[in-house]
């Protein structure tokens, strides 16, 4: 029961930096704007987490210059899709490798250190219950938060007029336009947020999963959130589902050995990514696709003179 409690918790921690930026992504891609930007942005707001916690002490102003840190390169790619009308692809791509370079280069102060245990939750009752406490109610505020998260934007999108006007724009921004919303004013507002998003991602990274700061450290997952989007078909909580399944590929990579699986760690260390390609593979057949309902003006530019 250890071992499985062990593996659960570490499924939980090693998906919650996914399920956050894949969040975000999820809304910003609703409101159909392609962003492949969230490797940077994630790695951005590790750092930004990391330094300020180092720094100040406080987890609270680390994962809040997090969030900023993600919302400002966000904010970057959105002047410059939205208002300077450049590609969203070629953009995303470039903003990623200014997050990775960027996020070198001031962090080589801060190689080496390392952080406090982050603190987690204690309910009272319910995280000294036998088993089920240790399963559900020993985690970080941040777990928590990446659930209520999920909740928010499936009720937003769901149930707020706000989301329907974003739902509306990603499938017809034209048609939203004609009957007076700000199409550029609510995609730089999703891009933010899921920009924000992305950042908390990255905090849990440096902050959580390995309280120290490492370059490179976000090790694809920007990539993997993208994908994730993609598999849940733009729901929130199939993202999430999603992202608890490739959280079980990385813990499996960990615990194999353990299990006597006698496979090359190298090979382990490429499953969560294999897992990747494999999703989209899958996903790329027409009988699926047919079954996705996308965004129909994903990545199309808008031009209000049209």
């Amino acid at each position: 029961m250890e071992l499985f409690t062990s593996i659960f918790v570490g499924i939980i921690i090693a998906a919650t930096p996914l399920v956050f930026a894949a969040i975000g992504e999820v809304v910003v891609e609703r409101s159909g704007v392609l962003n492949l930007g969230v490797e940077g942005m994630i790695i951005i707001g590790a750092l930004a987490g990391f330094a300020f916690t180092v720094e100040t002490g406080s987890f609270s102003l680390g994962v809040i210059a997090s969030m900023v840190a993600g919302a400002a390169m966000a904010f970057l790619f959105a002047v410059l899709t939205q208002s300077l009308m450049t590609n969203q692809v070629a953009t995303g791509l470039a903003l990623t490798m200014f997050g990775l370079g960027l996020s070198a280069l001031l962090g080589q102060g801060y190689s080496g250190k390392s952080v406090p245990t982050f603190p987690k939750v204690d309910i009272p009752y319910l995280s000294d219950l036998p088993f089920i406490g240790d399963l559900f109610f020993k985690f970080d505020i941040l777990v928590y938060l990446s659930i209520a998260l999920v909740i928010g934007v499936l009720w937003f999108f769901e149930k707020t007029r706000t989301g329907l006007t974003v739902r509306a724009i990603g499938d017809n921004h034209h048609a939203a336009h004609s009957i007076g919303y700000s199409v550029k004013k609510y995609r730089y507002l999703t891009i933010m947020f899921g920009g924000a998003c992305a950042g908390i991602g990255g905090a849990y990274l440096s902050l959580v999963l390995t309280p120290l700061w490492v370059e490179n450290m976000s090790s694809g997952r920007g990539w993997i959130a993208l994908a994730l989007v993609v598999f849940g078909a733009w729901q929130p909580v199939r993202a999430m589902l999603g992202a608890y399944l490739f959280g079980g590929i990385t813990i499996l990579q960990l615990h194999s050995q353990g299990f006597g699986i006698t496979i090359d760690p190298q090979l382990l260390s490429m499953l969560p990514y294999l897992a990747t390609i494999v999703v989209l593979v899958l996903i790329s057949r027409e009988t699926v696709k047919s079954k996705m309902r996308s965004p129909a003006c994903l990545g199309t530019p808008f031009y209000a003179s049209q």
